[in-house]
């Protein structure tokens, strides 16, 4: 192992397991430790040695003087300027903290550049919710093969103290969402040049636990419909995410408007692309992972200190054009923002005898929020293929650190993909008002007509 990383083992006393099999729940010893030595959510609540990663004292959990929702959020880091800047330059300097797509994005574009910003551990979630997390740390586990949760309620953080990636990876996949929300993300496909058309959709997002979870084996709702441009416009996907995927499959609806018509769609997971993507994302980098793990060997590599997207206060501001984030190669870099955090490290294999066009994939998942914040992805050959990173901040309004873009940058094509910017449309809306009936077939066919 790599001596920069350091294994599940040493960090928190305990072995690592396969991923195959059901693994222990938490004793009452581990979970003590929630709130002492570690934060209510599981990371370390001690700050680095060097000081350069601080304590963690409680997170952002108040909104600064002067908030409105509508006028979106604003930055309490504004004031600051970065530390340092990383360049191909000076990239050897600080090699031991940056991805391997860190790197190479480093060295094919010299245009591209990390600003590195004071380290603010901002991640909050409300009382309640690391009261949830005690209460179901002593009983939940994964389902034979890592599918699927075992006695899960809805914590948002099933395994505090994780012992496998596959344990990482759950807690990203059902990481705190405020019960739902609805949100205006856009998408653009971006041309070597720097080109690109945006497309607009409306999305709704619910907890199955915050519906009162009426079905069985649910985790969550999603229903998304295409705006614009005209000629994608009215395109929707409906899909109910099953909670233990070893009982069933996704369940998936598409409605084509040319068709008028509500189609089973399975294809909508693994590494199929999204309609509106032109091949450069897979459905399961949604949300950088989701879906069914199952095509993949995770290893748990350990956590290790590296500089990732955090804190991106800057890039969602709401007066800004996309023109402006929209750069050839890659974002903006004079509106990123990078820290240096602890992250686990998680590599998932492609299994032998399976079929999914990455090979590969190092996930980089953050201790305080569990969200998966880079990942470098690998195709058949082993070549590095794509870069992918998600730009994140503490929504304080909410207490919950949903991503508010997604980027990921094909190197061999030299075109990138960004999802989930809404600068320009209609500020996001958190809470669950919606009942079951709105995330049917039914529903989908008449909000088509």
């Amino acid at each position: 192992m790599n001596k920069h990383l350091l294994s599940a083992a040493v960090l928190g006393g305990f072995m690592s397991l396969v991923s195959t099999g059901v693994l222990a729940k938490l004793g009452p010893d581990e979970i003590s430790r929630l709130g002492q030595d570690l934060t209510p959510v599981g990371a370390e609540k001690a700050g680095n040695a060097s000081g350069s990663i601080p304590a963690w004292t409680g997170g952002l959990a108040t909104a600064p003087a002067g908030y409105q929702a509508d006028k979106g959020y604003i930055d309490p880091f504004a004031e600051e300027q970065p530390l340092f800047s990383v360049t191909a330059a000076n990239m050897a300097q600080y090699a031991d903290q940056l991805s391997a797509g860190h790197k190479a994005m480093l060295e094919k574009y010299p245009s591209f550049r990390m600003a590195v910003y004071p380290t603010h551990r901002t991640a909050a979630l409300p009382q309640a919710e690391y009261d949830l997390i005690r209460q179901e740390a002593a009983t939940v586990e994964l389902a034979d093969g890592g599918n699927g949760l075992l006695n899960y309620q809805k914590t948002s953080v099933p395994f505090p103290i994780p012992s496998s990636g596959l344990e990482v990876m759950w807690n990203h996949m059902v990481r705190y969402r405020v019960g739902g929300y609805v949100d205006y993300p856009t998408e653009m496909v971006v041309q070597s040049n720097g080109a690109f058309t945006p497309v607009r959709r409306i999305r709704k997002v619910a907890m199955a636990s915050a519906l009162g979870n009426p079905v069985p084996n649910r985790l969550y709702y999603f229903w998304a419909t295409v705006t614009s441009p005209e000629s994608l416009a009215g395109t929707q996907n409906l899909v109910h995410e099953p909670l233990d995927q070893t009982k069933e499959d996704r369940l998936a609806w598409q409605y084509n408007p040319g068709q008028r018509r509500v189609l089973r769609a399975p294809e909508l997971s693994y590494d199929t692309p999204p309609v509106t993507a032109d091949g450069l994302r897979t459905n399961d980098s949604i949300d950088m992972y989701n879906g069914a793990p199952n095509k993949y060997e995770w290893k748990l590599l350990g956590k290790k200190e590296m500089l990732v997207p955090y804190n991106t206060y800057k890039l969602a501001d709401r007066t800004l054009t996309y023109d402006r984030i929209i750069q050839a190669n890659h974002l903006n870099p004079d509106l990123l923002r990078y820290e240096l955090h602890r992250v686990w490290v998680v590599e998932a294999t492609l299994k032998p005898g399976e079929r999914h066009i990455y090979a590969k994939r190092v996930f980089y998942v953050d201790e305080d929020s569990w969200a998966v914040l880079a990942a470098d992805i690998y195709d058949g050959r082993g070549a590095l293929w794509r870069v992918e990173e998600a730009h994140s901040l503490q929504r304080y309004d909410v207490l919950s650190a949903l991503h508010i873009s997604e980027a990921s940058y094909d190197l061999q094509a030299r075109r990138s993909y960004v999802f989930g910017l809404a600068n320009e449309e209609k500020p996001i809306t958190f809470g669950v008002t919606d009942t079951i009936k709105s995330f049917t077939p039914a529903a989908l066919r008449r909000s088509g007509r």
